[in-house]
């Protein structure tokens, strides 16, 4: 355990020096904040509002519970535990982010983007095959084979994946340079979107048979 926790330390203080960065405007912290001139009428705030500092205490800078495994009893064979704003209210405005990723065996954690922040994982436990593609026009793809102690980052707004490819159970810790870096599923987005994207739009796009389109959209549909 001591071992692990030196690795979450340096890990972390790593990922929050990457969060330092800023430019003119602030980046936002959420999908959308849509311009109001009426301020009666404005509930929402790029981030969190802030508690008054002479309230705060340590309860709001403490999170407890990320050496309990997680349930890796679905599909995919993972689970994500996120330490985000939501979860750890102090992180407001700090700029950084953790999770924990438990991996079943042959587990995966299926293509995906954050658009607010850059990914930084290492690997505790097992063995994890991880990769990114670059944007269009050249469509790169990077990938490594990561091992305990392993680290590997994930450009910030880039599709990237990462999969367990062992017969055991597999572990990784991972920083964000956001508070709150979003999440798009590449698969539940384009399939899974609420109302439906128009199978005739998907099949043109994938080359596919727009029946076998409709058959993923029922599967992944989150209405």
């Amino acid at each position: 355990m001591k071992g692990i926790h030196s690795i979450l330390v340096v890990f972390t203080l790593f990922a929050f020096a990457c969060s330092l960065a800023s430019a003119f405007d602030p980046d936002p912290l959420q999908d959308f904040c849509v311009a109001i001139k009426d301020i009666k009428n404005g509930v929402f705030v790029n981030g969190k509002f802030c508690k008054d500092p002479k309230l705060a205490d340590a309860q709001d800078f403490f999170f407890p519970g990320l050496n309990k495994p997680g349930n890796t009893s679905n599909p995919l064979g993972l689970n994500v535990t996120v330490v985000d704003v939501d979860k750890l209210p102090g992180l407001n405005t700090l700029g950084i982010s953790l999770a924990r990723l438990d991996f079943a065996p042959y587990g995966l954690n299926p293509p995906h983007t954050h658009p607010r922040g850059t990914e930084i994982l290492v690997v505790v436990q097992g063995t994890l095959y991880v990769g990114f593609v670059t944007s269009n026009p050249d469509n790169r793809l990077f990938t490594k084979i990561l091992y305990p102690g392993d680290v590997f980052v994930f450009p910030i707004g880039l599709i990237h994946f990462q999969f367990n490819t062992g017969k055991t159970e597999a572990l990784a810790f991972s920083g964000l340079s956001s508070q709150n870096a979003g999440l798009i599923t590449i698969a539940k987005a384009v399939f899974g979107s609420n109302p439906p994207i128009n199978p005739d739009v998907l099949a043109k796009a994938f080359q596919l048979d727009k029946d076998l389109v409709k058959d993923l959209q029922s599967q992944l549909w989150s209405g």
